[in-house]
């Protein structure tokens, strides 16, 4: 981590928290957490998928992915390590989770393409899922956006847990209006997070991450190949498998988040050594997250 200033840093080599680059020899699958993912809907599981296999991959113990009922067979043969929450709608995301039903997991990730009709199972998501860490994106900030009260529930969220935002440009613009010039944007970044208490990842070329305290984090790894569809929801599951891992809080949220982004990003620099950038898919991501810690074996 490259110091600017007192706020600003650069994200070179960020330092690995032990349950990325170790495991212990007396542990089991619920030593590295349960992570629910809030994911997919008719016509677009895919994207469900790339987020499952990216949270797997990552080394999560175990996952519950919550899907309509249209999408239970793509997930048990896409993702056969998953497990599945299923929803009482054939098409969309609708069930209203309880704090009970949620107690289960360690961290909760919601939003790949989820569509935008889900809002009232989203808002009862949010208000149950107190005291759980939580990465929203995609439709779920989309969503969040369409909602008058949408970042007061996350700022009431945040209060109780590690909590993370990931909007591209569009979803920024969205969710806080648009602005005159990066600058701008970024100093209303800084100032969103610390309002709301969550991190934000403004994701795009050196994607941006401010953290609670204004703090902002400029990433260095990833290249122009991952413009491609799947790459966000890739970063999704990333996350999420980091926040249910992260169980003894060896990160805080801008960390968790820093560590994310840092690491989709050097898998797809992994990738681009084999291959062109425009060849690159999400999948080409999630294969290479197995090749990123091997020196620290």
């Amino acid at each position: 981590m490259i110091t600017v200033n007192d706020n600003t840093y650069i994200v070179d080599q960020p330092v690995l928290p032990d349950f990325l680059v170790c495991r212990q020899s007396e542990s089991h699958k619920g030593t590295y957490g349960h992570a629910l993912l809030v994911a997919g809907s008719y016509g677009k599981m895919g994207a469900a998928v790339l987020a499952a296999r990216a949270c797997l991959r990552m080394g999560v113990g175990l996952l519950t992915v919550h899907v309509p009922r249209r999408g239970v067979d793509i997930m048990q043969v896409a993702v056969p390590e998953a497990m599945l929450s299923i929803d009482e709608d054939e098409f969309r995301f609708t069930h209203q989770f309880t704090a009970g039903e949620l107690e289960r997991y360690s961290a909760i990730g919601a939003g790949p393409a989820l569509g935008t009709e889900s809002g009232d199972a989203l808002r009862v998501l949010l208000q149950a899922s107190a005291g759980k860490p939580l990465v929203l994106d995609a439709d779920a900030l989309n969503m969040v956006a369409q909602m008058e009260d949408g970042l007061d529930l996350v700022r009431r969220h945040a209060l109780s847990a590690h909590t993370i935002l990931t909007p591209h440009a569009k979803e920024f613009e969205r969710l806080f209006g648009k602005f005159d010039n990066s600058d701008l944007r970024l100093q209303f970044q800084r100032q969103i997070s610390q309002k709301i208490g969550a991190a934000i990842v403004y994701k795009g070329h050196q994607s941006k991450i401010t953290s609670q305290v204004g703090d902002l984090y400029i990433n260095t790894t990833g290249n122009p190949g991952m413009a491609t569809a799947g790459s966000g929801d890739v970063l999704t599951g990333i996350i999420l498998s980091i926040l249910a891992q992260n169980k003894d809080n060896q990160c805080n949220t801008a960390m968790c988040a820093v560590l994310g982004v840092w690491i989709h990003g050097k898998s797809g620099d992994i990738a681009v050594e084999k291959q062109q950038k425009y060849s690159l898919i999400a999948s080409d991501i999630v294969k290479n997250l197995q090749f990123l810690f091997i020196d620290n074996e």
